[in-house]
């Protein structure tokens, strides 16, 4: 780098200063061919400023986006303007690994990176000057920081016990359903279901042992649906599943499937092995339910049908119960 007006000993201490930055500079010419390299870029790449005099950058760092990093040289040429990128759109120029103690679980080093225009003496653009900021520990915490925020968005939707959507959720959900029916009219069903005699369960087993009841009544809930399915946890032991694209007798062999897999499963539990039923409700959407509670009020009130129809059943709002009550 030629610095005009700058008497020796001041030379020196410039360049030592730039040598001794914790930035890294990179002086290239229009070929790409590496014409300064200072001691942050040879301490973070191991190639010394010697070695890779030169060598055209794009030989040296494979892993560097060619086209893109060609783009913007020749704009910033072109321009006689700076350029700017930071990590956010692009996280890495130089595949450097991360060295700071503090950001340790960052593989790479974040960089921002300004590319700035060098003029020769006839005011032409001859070389530029990369700029590359280590920012990894900015990074990092923002990083951090939105995954916590996403942690805490998440825990603020779903049942910490079972990891259903919780009630206010899952009943938005509900709302938003019913009002996608409401203008497309595709069948959709909502179903409600509970543990049969569950206070029986906690007061012979404890609180603990009813937890794992709970818990194990979600997962096999989870393991029987498809991905276009939600389910929630809608009170204590009571549950909710909304059904799309899905009519009373599909929604019927859904739950069928998950009823009988409950009944035939036994939950270990740390005080003993615990066998269980569910009763189960079904309403398929129709014109009638002038919202979304009236809905779920149908699906409930074929849940009360199941459980008086014996419990450990499947229920249908408004299909008239044909099977004779279990005892």
């Amino acid at each position: 780098m030629a610095f005009q007006g700058v008497d020796a000993d001041s030379f020196h201490w410039l360049v030592d200063m730039l040598e001794s930055v914790e930035v890294g500079l990179v002086v290239l010419d229009l070929d790409f061919r590496v014409q300064a390299w200072n001691g942050f870029m040879e301490n973070h790449s191991g190639i010394t400023a010697s070695r890779i005099r030169e060598k055209v950058l794009f030989d040296v760092f494979p892993d560097i986006p060619k086209a893109w990093l060609t783009r913007k040289v020749d704009a910033v040429a072109l321009l006689n303007t700076r350029a700017f990128t930071s990590w956010e759109q692009r996280p890495y120029l130089f595949k450097f690994r991360n060295t700071r103690p503090i950001t340790g679980t960052e593989e790479f080093m974040f960089q921002n990176l300004t590319i700035s225009p060098l003029s020769g003496p006839s005011g032409q653009v001859e070389k530029v000057c990369l700029m590359v900021y280590d920012v990894t520990d900015i990074a990092s915490s923002k990083r951090a920081l939105e995954r916590a925020n996403e942690q805490l968005a998440k825990l603020s939707m779903t049942d910490r016990l079972t990891g259903l959507l919780n009630r206010g959720t899952w009943e938005n959900l509900v709302d938003a359903e019913y009002e996608r029916y409401r203008r497309y009219g595709h069948p959709t069903s909502l179903v409600m279901f509970d543990i049969d005699h569950f206070k029986k369960v906690n007061d012979s087993f404890g609180h603990l042992a009813g937890d794992d009841v709970i818990k194990h009544a979600a997962n096999v809930t989870k393991g029987g649906l498809r991905q276009s399915d939600t389910s929630g946890r809608y009170g204590g032991e009571e549950f909710g599943i909304i059904l799309p694209e899905t009519d009373a007798q599909g929604a019927k062999v859904i739950c069928e499937r998950i009823r009988e897999q409950i009944e035939q499963s036994v939950v270990d539990t740390s005080v003993a092995p615990i066998r269980y039923t569910i009763s189960m409700g079904v309403a398929q959407l129709t014109d009638s339910p002038e919202n979304h509670m009236q809905w779920m009020q149908q699906a409930d009130e074929a849940l009360y049908t199941a459980k008086a129809s014996g419990r450990n059943c499947v229920r249908v709002y408004g299909e008239s119960d044909k099977r004779k009550a279990r005892h």
